[in-house]
């Protein structure tokens, strides 16, 4: 299923920028950027529960916020990209290794 995260973390916060990196680090473990604070991750319902518990640990709810809308398997049809730095499509597109 597509899970779209969005993120914001108060860098000014004790730990932010910490927070920032991390978050973002575990969000690519699971899928990709498509902007700043924004991924795209193609996820089983079991791997979501565990993505999910792994962002909970790291935020901090009094001052970052997070949130999951969740595309389902067709979510990729419900994509609609227009201009600049298209992102490729992890289960359709070709990889070069």
């Amino acid at each position: 299923m597509l899970v779209l995260i969005t993120y914001d973390v108060s860098v000014v916060a004790e730990g932010g920028q910490r927070r920032l990196r991390r978050i973002a680090k575990t969000c690519l473990d699971y899928g990709m950027r498509v902007q700043n604070s924004v991924f795209e991750c193609e996820v089983t319902p079991a791997q979501f529960v565990v993505l999910k518990s792994e962002l909970m640990d790291i935020f901090d709810p009094e001052n970052d916020s997070l949130r999951f809308y969740m595309l389902g398997k067709k979510g990729r049809e419900k994509v609609e990209h227009i201009g600049a730095k298209p992102v490729a499509d992890p289960v359709n597109d070709a990889l070069i290794l």
